[in-house]
């Protein structure tokens, strides 16, 4: 979608010079120099863009409809309103007329139009939804890719607001989702993660810039046992992270796979007898392009279809661990997201059933030739290892030779996924990771990289977070390695708390600090304080983390005092001797963060206030 205007500065800020008025007497101001308005200072434009819809000429049309798009896009609200007298009313019926248009841009285009008022539930497209539900099946299958991806998206957007509606369309729905001829032909590539291409050994080529997501730390959640630190944030949604294609561009394959999952979830088992027979023939297909599309079909029912899919899984994982093997990376690749999907059922099983054969290929998958194969079997490993947790003890050592060989082997970006399957694979394992054989293959390789990045590298943070995993599971085990590790945490959160103070001072001289550095840090802290227990008492007394701490608790960014209640609560068990002294300025800072506004802020505060009382008696 094309970005969203930038606010109209003299409506959004009070402080904003308001335009001069025109002297008395002079001409108004011509129109492009009067200020930017709403659609309501307009009343003439809907009515004359509507109008060049029906212009012959196609430049005009296209012109016309590129720009009603957008107004769609941006006013949609607007558009259902009385405030316009509700032009969707005739809107709605004019873009449905251009479905069948000859041009696939236009189609395109009023298809767009259309969906953005699907969420909203507008009353004129309410009134209409019949026509526009027939529209789209008709258009399913139109040979152009841009056309059936809107389709698509439409088809997902009715399923949350019609279904209703769609429940008698659910046998051509399922073969508009499932067919992968139109994308195999027509768009002349692999229907599989678009811009890939069919590469298949490219470990050695260095990764750009650009492959790189920006990603953001989640801060310290303390849970009631203070097991799960992993935990977000607790008021967003966290499950986008099993998405088979990081690639964030929204194509027909995804779409496709989102309205299944969405279809899985609603209809549970009563989906599969429509799905079972089209399913079983992609599967075993001769074709790799169909096969492929067939485990990605298989991993998108997953989550809905769970109970419905026990009896066929003794046949279908072994099938799907042997795809981990394929000569296609495509084919590997969607294979090890698919089973990390029904990771949950494996582990229920018989160890040496599924668990063995499908560690011990996965483990061969994160150190494949492609990158893209390494990435998709790290992150399904990573997912194995939350649902195997200390069923992975036996192979403990296999696993780590494996993780700590993938170091030498990563370009940077899988490196960074790596960093989060140690992390995992020690909250999956615990204490048992605390063994000097397993402490002499992981520490070396972490330390290396540790003396590698500088305090300003941004690839500390997956580091750091993946070090707190390791220091609170190896507890006494990490003893040799916690006095730098320790002294960088602090000088972070001192050099962070530095930069925001002089940057407060003096904004047109100085930059914002980037407080992810701080966080982390704390996070950190608090991994060593649970981990090393009294241990960290010398740590603390040589240090002034808790004059640090005092600040960090009053930032003004809640993710910052979330962590530092955190490692409040980690240091009053710890260490209380260090904590005490500053009861009496901490306890109202806590006080004041018992505000449920900010769920996980107050969940810390209540959990170190707690901590606090059992000390003090």
């Amino acid at each position: 979608n094309p970005p969203k205007p930038l606010p109209n500065p003299s409506n959004s800020s009070p402080n904003h010079p308001k335009p001069l008025p025109n002297p008395p007497n002079s001409p108004p101001d011509p129109p492009h120099l009067r200020p930017p308005g709403e659609l309501q200072m307009w009343p003439e434009l809907l009515p004359q863009l509507c109008n060049l819809l029906n212009s012959e000429d196609y430049n005009t049309c296209e012109g016309a409809f590129g720009a009603l798009q957008k107004i769609c896009e941006d006013s949609s609200e607007l558009l259902d309103s009385d405030a316009l007298n509700r032009p969707l009313n005739v809107m709605i019926p004019k873009f449905l007329q251009f479905f069948k248009h000859c041009s696939p841009k236009i189609r395109s285009h009023a298809i767009a139009c259309v969906n953005q008022f699907i969420m909203d539930r507008a009353q004129a497209l309410m009134e209409n939804i019949d026509t526009f539900i027939e529209h789209l099946f008709a258009l399913a299958v139109d040979e152009d890719p841009e056309v059936r991806k809107n389709v698509c998206r439409a088809l997902v957007m009715l399923l949350e607001v019609r279904i209703d509606r769609l429940i008698p369309h659910m046998y051509s729905i399922i073969q508009v989702s499932l067919d992968p001829t139109p994308v195999r032909h027509r768009t002349g590539e692999p229907p599989s993660h678009t811009g890939m291409g069919d590469v298949e050994e490219d470990e050695a080529v260095p990764d750009s810039d650009q492959d790189i997501k920006p990603r953001f730390h989640k801060s310290r959640t303390v849970t009631l046992a203070h097991e799960e630190q992993r935990g977000g944030d607790g008021d967003g949604d966290g499950d986008d992270e099993d998405d088979d294609d990081t690639l964030s561009d929204w194509n027909l394959r995804k779409c496709s796979a989102a309205a299944l999952d969405v279809l899985a979830n609603v209809f549970r088992e009563e989906l599969l007898p429509h799905l079972l027979p089209l399913l079983k023939e992609l599967l075993f297909h001769l074709e790799w392009v169909v096969k492929e599309s067939g485990i990605l079909v298989l991993g998108a029912i997953a989550e809905g279809c769970m109970q419905g899919m026990v009896p066929y899984l003794p046949e279908l994982i072994p099938h799907l661990i042997r795809c981990l093997a394929d000569r296609k990376a495509l084919v590997r690749s969607i294979a090890c997201w698919t089973l990390s999907r029904y990771a949950h059922w494996v582990v229920a099983q018989p160890p040496e059933l599924y668990l063995k054969p499908l560690m011990t290929e996965l483990l061969q998958r994160i150190l494949d030739g492609n990158k893209r194969v390494q990435e998709a079997a790290c992150s399904a490993f990573a997912t194995l290892e939350e649902e195997a947790c200390t069923e992975l003890v036996p192979y403990l050592s296999f696993i780590l030779d494996t993780l700590v060989f993938a170091f030498g082997k990563y370009q940077h970006k899988n490196l960074l996924i790596l960093y989060d399957a140690i992390g995992t694979l020690a909250d999956s394992v615990g204490h048992h990771l605390n063994q000097p054989e397993y402490i002499q293959k992981l520490m070396p390789p972490l330390i290396q990289k540790w003396n590698e990045l500088k305090d300003e590298d941004k690839d500390l943070f997956p580091l750091l977070e993946c070090l707190s995993s390791v220091a609170t599971a190896l507890q006494s085990g990490f003893l040799p390695y916690c006095e730098p590790v320790y002294q960088r945490c602090v000088t972070l959160v001192q050099k962070t708390l530095a930069q925001a103070m002089m940057y407060n001072q003096h904004p047109e001289q100085y930059e914002a600090p980037d407080k992810d550095f701080m966080i982390v840090a704390l996070d950190l802290l608090s991994g060593l304080a649970e981990g090393l227990g009294g241990h960290v008492e010398q740590l603390v007394a040589r240090s002034n983390i808790m004059t640090l701490l005092f600040q960090c608790m009053q930032d003004t960014m809640p993710e910052v005092r979330q962590s530092s209640f955190a490692l409040l609560g980690d240091l009053t068990k710890a260490c209380f001797v260090h904590v005490k002294p500053c009861i009496a300025e901490f306890m109202p800072i806590l006080g004041t963060n018992l505000n449920p506004e900010f769920i996980s802020v107050c969940n810390n505060a209540t959990w170190a206030i707690g901590e606090i009382c059992m000390q003090m008696g």
